[in-house]
């Protein structure tokens, strides 16, 4: 590959990651709305897509943050995040999918006792606690020139983890976390705010 067409490829998974990020956002600002909400969306369920489209575009940059210690660790757990938030989309379409409560209840009650589906997709996915700490860990990667970037995604995973107690919590935790990434990811922001 040649410098320039690196440049290039680089620059695409950096808007790809930060893309990613927004739709997974505007998944979870759908999500807030409610359960009622999302099983009233026609003609697709809209929350889980979008949810499923982020974390899909986060995949190319995710295996390229620099080669560092940290990306050692962040990039498996980010990329074990990624999967199991993937498998939680599938899992909540095919909720979306059944026309009556009922019919719900019965399927999760049924999948409830399949612990090596209910464990990494329906208790992993939706907290998404690795996927988060994977992100937190290739942040850090940006040490020398990102410390507001890492601050906001530090903060933003403390909001996630219910450490930090808030309304919306998955709303205001990703609007740190692209706003972080944002600065790490991209140098003008980030030298506008320093």
């Amino acid at each position: 590959m040649t410098k320039i067409s690196t440049i290039k490829a680089s620059r695409t998974h950096k808007i790809l990651f930060l893309s990613g990020l927004f739709f997974f956002l505007i998944g979870q600002l759908l999500l807030a709305k409610g359960n009622d909400f999302v099983y009233s969306q026609k003609p697709i369920d809209f929350a889980h897509w979008f949810l499923l489209i982020g974390v899909v575009l986060l995949i190319p940059q995710t295996v390229s943050f620099p080669r560092k210690f940290f990306s050692l660790i962040g990039t498996p757990l980010t990329l074990i995040g990624i999967v199991c938030i993937i498998g939680m989309c599938v899992i909540d379409f095919i909720w979306w999918s059944f026309p009556t409560d009922e019919l719900r209840n019965e399927f999760t009650k049924h999948i409830g006792q399949v612990p090596s589906i209910w464990k990494p997709f329906m208790s992993i996915g939706p907290s998404s606690k690795i996927f988060n700490l994977g992100l937190l860990i290739l942040s850090l990667n940006y040490f020398e020139k990102g410390k507001l970037g890492i601050l906001l995604i530090l903060v933003a995973n403390l909001i996630l983890w219910h450490l930090i107690p808030l309304p919306y919590r998955l709303v205001f935790g990703y609007v740190l976390t692209l706003i972080g990434f944002a600065i790490l990811l991209t140098p003008k922001i980030g030298k506008s705010i320093d």
